[in-house]
């Protein structure tokens, strides 16, 4: 252990935490790197604390409790680190405190309830609406309908149950962001929780409908995992122990559209776009930054490569990424001037040597999120008569880490492809890891047969 003191607001002579006006839902280094950065430097952030709850794990609580919730943003770019202490979050708590997470969605002055819980949080369907045939939905269900204030588990269960009690304390209106790679992530938000909320008391449908705002946003940072030599550079250069700094690359984006009729922070003071339509920047980010992370992800870790860095170094790699971002620049909106310049910053921030993003990261939840980062710009190639090389290399690749190969895999969502990928036959394998991402595109024969000849191009010693 160091005989360093431990980073708190008494050892940095800080004022007290800002009162809380927020709730995030899913504590973790990107929520500290993005939504809390950008509540911090707003004009009038330090009238702006947050109630971060974890996910399913405690750490980031029990880490950060000890430090009045404070930690260190380490900014690294390629030229060395600089270090910000950070102080938006007011309180921390570990998912289970459910009744905590209650009181506060009953006070009036929360204005905002914020998430960041990834793709899989959502508990959605194939048809996009909830999926109650899931066992957790099916637990938090039959828990409201017993007692609105019973502990539940998912994200639409645990947002039905705070807007229940917000109702029940006529705490007025409030606003439920998403901070998710998913296409109109507001609409999807509002899709699971009116279905939630039908089957556990529909007359919490009109309120919602009055008292609500389902904002969307998009969202963009690099932040990679938190490791023991981050702590250590926090304690080499501050002189001061940090158990939970975040590390993150300097780029942030944030574009956000929605009422806010409670209020929010003046984040367009810190650099954050409000917008009418969100639409064109979503799909930009999509398709380029997220879809070629899960294309390095799989097949770069195949290649041997453990981060984005390496992976762009790797001509292969980067041709696969190029290829990509041609196939999705022929369907986004935005002028070609402005996605050149955006393909060039991507390809300055990949290569940047001090992130060092993990591809074994990147590479959760593929079965969500190859739907919503590959899927539609290939349809779109496809309806046009093309054929796109660079996402069907991506799904071959995915197929691949779905065998065993390059990243481990961590994809609870994934058990139809995997049972899929079995298939003696190789057409019929592919065929069936096509039909889980997309009903149809299983009998799109020509792709069938250029995701197998790009599977052999992967795996050609």
């Amino acid at each position: 252990m160091s005989n360093l003191p431990r980073l708190s607001r008494s050892l940095l002579s800080l004022p007290t935490a800002p009162p809380v006006r927020l709730v995030h839902l899913g504590l973790g280094n990107f929520h500290r790197a993005h939504q809390a950065w950008y509540t911090a430097n707003a004009s009038d952030g330090s009238g702006w604390g947050i109630a971060a709850f974890t996910g399913r794990r405690p750490d980031a609580a029990e880490a950060l409790a000890p430090q009045d919730g404070l930690y260190t943003l380490i900014t690294r770019s390629a030229e060395g680190d600089s270090f910000e202490v950070m102080g938006p979050i007011a309180a921390v708590h570990p998912a289970a405190d459910h009744q905590a997470y209650l009181g506060y969605l009953r006070r009036p002055e929360v204005a905002v309830l914020t998430i960041t819980v990834s793709e899989a949080g959502y508990v959605r369907g194939p048809d996009g609406h909830l999926d109650r045939s899931r066992d957790v939905i099916t637990a938090d269900i039959a828990a409201l309908r017993e007692n609105i204030e019973s502990p539940v588990s998912s994200l639409p269960g645990k947002l039905v149950a705070g807007l229940l009690a917000r109702r029940a304390a006529d705490a007025g209106p409030i606003s439920i962001l998403s901070c998710d790679n998913l296409p109109e992530n507001g609409a999807v938000t509002m899709a699971v929780v009116t279905d939630l909320a039908g089957a556990v008391d529909d007359t919490l449908l009109e309120w919602m409908e009055e008292h609500v705002d389902f904002a969307t946003s998009m969202v963009d940072r690099i932040t990679p995992v938190t490791t023991a030599e981050d702590r250590s550079v926090v304690a080499r250069a501050q002189g001061y122990e940090d158990a939970s700094p975040v590390p993150t690359e300097p780029f942030a984006e944030w574009v956000i559209s929605g009422r806010f009729p409670a209020g929010r922070p003046a984040w367009e003071d810190a650099g954050a776009q409000l917008v009418a339509d969100i639409t064109p920047y979503e799909q930009r980010k999509l398709w380029l930054l997220n879809a070629s992370h899960s294309l390095l992800a799989y097949g770069a870790s195949i290649r041997g490569h453990a981060t984005i860095d390496e992976a762009i170094a790797d001509p292969q790699c980067r041709s696969w990424v190029e290829t990509l971002w041609d196939e999705s620049c022929r369907h986004l909106t935005l002028p070609a001037d402005t996605l050149a310049d955006y393909r060039a910053a991507l390809l300055e921030r990949f290569a940047n040597p001090r992130v060092r993003d993990q591809l074994s990261r990147i590479a959760a939840d593929g079965s969500v999120k190859l739907p919503v980062r590959i899927v539609p710009p290939l349809l779109a190639d496809r309806a046009d008569g093309q054929m796109p090389v660079g996402c069907a290399t991506a799904i071959a690749a995915w197929i691949l880490h779905l065998r065993g190969h390059g990243a481990p895999i961590k994809d609870p969502g994934a058990d139809r492809a995997r049972a899929a990928v079995d298939a003696d036959d190789e057409t019929t394998a592919v065929s069936g890891v096509l039909e889980s991402l997309h009903s149809g595109l299983g009998d799109d024969s020509a792709l069938v047969r250029v995701i197998i000849e790009q599977m052999e191009a992967l795996t050609e010693k």
